[in-house]
């Protein structure tokens, strides 16, 4: 169960443990740019939630939604890409 980011600029997407490891959080505890939160349930846990992504205006943008329901089919339909599991990470 984790926070998620998505870096902005390649739609890679990392958790906050592995952005702390990696030394892309500031002394406040926020994720340096281009790393940008994914709104969602701070407990998220990707057995249940899909992450999703999406390119914006020449940027990633992130979201989490619950898997098997309609609003990820719908989202899907939108341009949005799950992101594997296994490719999650800095």
């Amino acid at each position: 169960m984790s926070r998620f980011f998505v870096n902005t600029q390649d739609g890679r997407v990392a958790t906050l443990s592995q952005l702390e490891e990696a030394g892309l959080i500031d002394s406040e505890g926020k994720a340096l740019e281009p790393w940008f939160r994914i709104r969602g349930t701070s407990d998220a846990s990707t057995m249940w939630y899909a992450l999703m992504i999406k390119k914006v205006r020449g940027v990633f943008i992130g979201t989490l939604c619950i898997r098997h329901l309609e609003r990820k089919a719908s989202l899907e339909g939108q341009g949005w890409t799950e992101v594997p599991m296994e490719s999650i990470g800095v």
